[in-house]
């Protein structure tokens, strides 16, 4: 890896092969992130709450990464740290800038606001994270203000190029949020998010508050920004149908870790984890013929602020024996370019979704 005033190196996979058109642009290791519990009177830390638990990946230029879980699991408080809106409590998260790979963990917000213009994030509410006060003028140029890019005439020019780039016409700019629709109000969310030309863009839940057809439609669009502008996206979502169509790797989170991680069509193929297939036998067939061997997983997510011993899924694995009750597995590659935090990830034979 490159660090402070050397040389941009390509980017590296996980499985150590080599891509010599993409450098790395994101590499974030062991990052945690506890939240105490305190309790009495004198408001005593009795305990932490591990929301993020050890998370590491590498991202590239241009590349989609899928970060997938329940609700609960830690994805969405991994993609806050990323973006230095939450500090992680241990780790390092390592950022391409200007062609140097810069350590953001110790960086105060003055030093991050220049490097905040290569990252910007996409909500997933598309009403509540737009300011209802501001018309759609005000919203999307907001960015370049606080930035002090451009002003005056400028200003609304770029404003008119982001809108139409996401398909909303310039004639609406000067109307406020409550007057669209859904799926209007979260393109007005991915206007704003590339006004300053980002080159990361974390996406959380970005589809999920809308309806199947708008859904579609808003993922094509972030598929054509992407081919268009460069664009890396970090995509958070609970739902691996929709990841499926957008992520180049599928990153799988469990009580507040990665679990597998693999290219998607071979993840969703061939899943090397117990937790991984449940989540696939749940995604709906197109084809109402083929059988859905659909696995209900037994019990509850284990309370984070008291994980179980060994490996966290233990308590709820169908393929469960005593080694994974008192030894917590490590993420380790299984075949080239994928890896698994399972004991017996080379043995089990784990069904996935054959189109």
């Amino acid at each position: 890896m490159t660090v402070n005033g050397a040389a941009p190196a390509p980017f590296v996979h996980e499985n150590g092969h080599q891509d010599g058109e993409r450098q790395l642009l994101l590499d974030v290791r062991d990052i945690k992130k506890y939240f105490p519990i305190k309790r009495g009177l004198l408001r005593r830390t009795v305990g932490q709450v591990k929301a993020v638990d050890g998370v590491s990946f590498q991202m590239a230029e241009g590349e989609t990464l899928g970060l997938v879980g329940e609700s609960g699991c830690g994805k969405t408080t991994t993609g806050r740290m990323v973006l230095r809106a939450s500090q992680p409590t241990s780790g390092e998260i390592w950022f391409r800038h200007e062609g140097q790979m810069l350590n953001l963990t110790p960086m105060t917000r003055r030093q991050l606001k220049p490097i905040r213009r290569d990252m910007q994030v996409i909500f997933q509410d598309p009403f509540s994270s737009l300011n209802p006060r501001m018309t759609v003028l005000e919203i999307i140029s907001e960015p370049l203000v606080i930035h002090g890019i451009t002003d005056g005439d400028e200003l609304k020019a770029r404003a008119r190029e982001l809108l139409e780039m996401v398909g909303l016409r310039v004639q609406h700019m000067n109307r406020f949020p409550h007057a669209f629709s859904g799926g209007q109000r979260q393109r007005i969310g991915v206007a704003r998010a590339l006004a300053l030309n980002p080159r990361l863009i974390v996406a959380d839940e970005p589809v999920s508050a809308l309806d199947v057809s708008i859904q579609a439609q808003v993922l094509n669009l972030l598929k054509d920004l992407q081919a268009r502008l460069g664009l890396a996206y970090l995509f958070v979502s609970h739902d691996l149908s929709v990841v499926e169509h957008i992520s180049d790797r599928v990153a799988v989170m469990y009580l507040g870790g990665i679990v597998e991680t693999a290219p998607a069509q071979q993840l969703y193929q061939d899943p090397k984890h117990p937790y991984t297939e449940a989540l696939l036998s749940a995604i709906p067939r197109s084809n109402p013929d083929q059988v859905s061997n659909r696995i209900i997983l037994q019990g509850d997510v284990p309370n984070p602020a008291n994980p179980p011993s060994g490996c966290p899924f233990s308590p709820r694995c169908r393929y469960v024996q005593d080694i994974c009750k008192v030894e917590k597995p490590p993420l380790l590659e299984v075949v080239p370019g994928h890896r698994a935090a399972c004991h017996f990830a080379k043995e089990l034979e784990l069904i996935g979704i054959q189109h």
